[in-house]
């Protein structure tokens, strides 16, 4: 069985067991109403609310056949792209929020720019003079460097996230990839290392434990973004809320 079918048994197991529950009530209250009027139920009248041996049984096996899949294991190469866009994205999400913190840090020290616009009299230089002086109003190496690396981070994670979101979409290249797991005998999700390279389009997986590689190139070719793509959804992201459909 493969890891679904586990799953559709154990929910047909238990679907049997809810029918039983189900069906059980209704004759609770169907007995309680006769035994309060007089009315006397036959022998096994409420038999159809009893779950049966086989039926736990089952219920038993299917739960047992699911609890010891392994799950984390892809099957096919969509699920293998799927998993890795999910762990990219969890990261891209911690980028963000480093990004935001970073942003925040600097923009404080440029909004000094409308002090420094206004000043024109002595005193407002004077004072212009003691918020360069103080460490929020003054921007540092260290800052810069914390900045720009958050930036550089969302950019790679998001490139990979949005990489591996393309190839599950992409039904030639899981075909191509579920084919040559498929030839070689071992299990797509047992890879071990996978890479992709955006300036020459090429996924590189690893399966290590069975002796194999493979490179997997120029399908994203259509997928691909520039900076005044990646501008522009965003400023149709800020103004209208919803993702750009291109």
């Amino acid at each position: 069985m493969t890891g679904q079918e586990k799953i559709d048994y154990l929910i047909s197991s238990l679907d049997a067991v809810k029918t039983r529950l189900e069906t059980g009530s209704v004759l609770t209250v169907g007995a309680v109403g006769y035994a309060n009027i007089g009315g006397v139920i036959n022998d096994d009248a409420m038999a159809d609310g009893i779950i049966s041996a086989s039926e736990l049984d089952d219920y038993l096996q299917a739960k047992e056949l699911v609890t010891t899949h392994d799950y984390a294991i892809a099957e096919t190469a969509e699920q293998l792209f799927m998993q890795e866009y999910s762990a990219n994205m969890t990261s891209l999400t911690a980028a963000v929020d480093v990004l935001a913190s970073a942003t925040t840090t600097i923009m404080t020290a440029v909004e000094v720019m409308e002090t420094a616009a206004l000043a024109d009299t002595k005193p407002e230089q004077v004072e212009l003079q003691g918020m360069l002086a103080t460490d929020a109003y003054s921007i540092d190496s260290t800052e810069v460097a914390e900045y720009n690396d958050a930036v550089a981070a969302v950019e790679g994670y998001a490139q990979q996230a949005g990489a591996f979101m393309a190839a599950a979409n992409n039904d030639e290249l899981t075909a191509t990839i579920d084919s040559y797991a498929t030839q070689g005998n071992f299990m797509v999700g047992s890879y071990t290392a996978i890479t992709y390279t955006q300036s020459v389009d090429e996924f590189v997986i690893t399966w290590a434990d069975s002796g194999f590689e493979g490179g997997f190139q120029g399908y994203l070719t259509t997928d691909m973004k520039s900076a005044a793509d990646v501008y522009g959804a965003g400023e149709y992201i800020n103004t209208y809320g919803g993702y750009p459909t291109q």
